[in-house]
């Protein structure tokens, strides 16, 4: 099993880096370096992020890290990260839905 992140999830950690590496790039880097590490967890158990409430397809989960959402797409040999989303947005009203790349 491996993790692949799509090129929109890590725009997303780049815009969470810029935005938190105004006040401190230390903790920028840090606050990365944590998802990435929660990510990196999924190898050893894909199915431990909770299936995504707004789509009914069992493969498409997220992992809760602090105030963001992790989106991904658990694979036979790969886990798929779409995109890191602040869990304050609704994305019920956004096209295309961010699981809706790779």
């Amino acid at each position: 099993m491996k993790i692949e992140w799509t090129e929109p999830a890590i725009s997303d950690l780049e815009g969470i880096r810029d935005y938190i590496g105004k006040d401190s790039e230390y903790y920028a880097s840090r606050f990365i370096g944590r998802i990435i590490e929660a990510v990196e967890m999924l190898v050893y158990s894909p199915e431990m992020g909770r299936r995504i409430p707004e789509t009914e397809e069992e493969n498409l989960r997220e992992l809760l890290f602090q105030n963001y959402r992790i989106m991904y797409r658990s694979e036979s040999n790969r886990i798929l990260v779409l995109t890191v989303i602040h869990a304050a947005r609704d994305i019920s009203q956004k096209e295309p839905k961010p699981w809706n790349v790779g």
